[in-house]
């Protein structure tokens, strides 16, 4: 039997997945050596992924309302990711989902809501 490279990398994503919910589940960034963000400690703005590490942490326990303090943008992006992964796993028999999602105005957009994000928790 000849296994697929799609599927090898639908396997390693989530084996990856499941390791690092583990670690997240395991380890609270707060108490523990996780990394620490490089643009916060060069800039003293918080990045659009300040606070994630918490996030992913608090979710894994049930807290979604501590994930949203810590970081509310992972609320919307970690199912937008997922729907990002899927389109792109099925992008043969989908195409038309795959086309809209990865057209230059939806990454145009992803990329204004970031930096939408990013200001106003930095500025609000």
């Amino acid at each position: 039997m000849r296994v697929s490279r799609r599927s090898l990398a639908l396997a390693a994503s989530i084996a990856a997945a499941i390791i690092l919910c583990a670690v997240y589940y395991r380890f609270d960034p707060e108490v523990s050596p996780m990394p620490r963000c490089f643009f916060k400690a060069l800039t003293g703005w918080d990045c659009p992924g300040c606070g994630s590490q918490r996030a992913l942490h608090a979710l894994l326990h049930g807290d979604a309302a501590s994930a949203w303090g810590h970081n509310a943008a992972i609320m919307l992006l970690v199912p937008l990711m997922a729907f990002y992964a899927v389109a792109e796993w099925r992008k043969s028999s989908s195409p038309r989902l795959y086309a809209l999602l990865y057209n230059r105005w939806a990454i145009y957009a992803l990329l204004a809501g970031i930096t939408g994000w990013t200001l106003w928790r930095n500025l609000a």
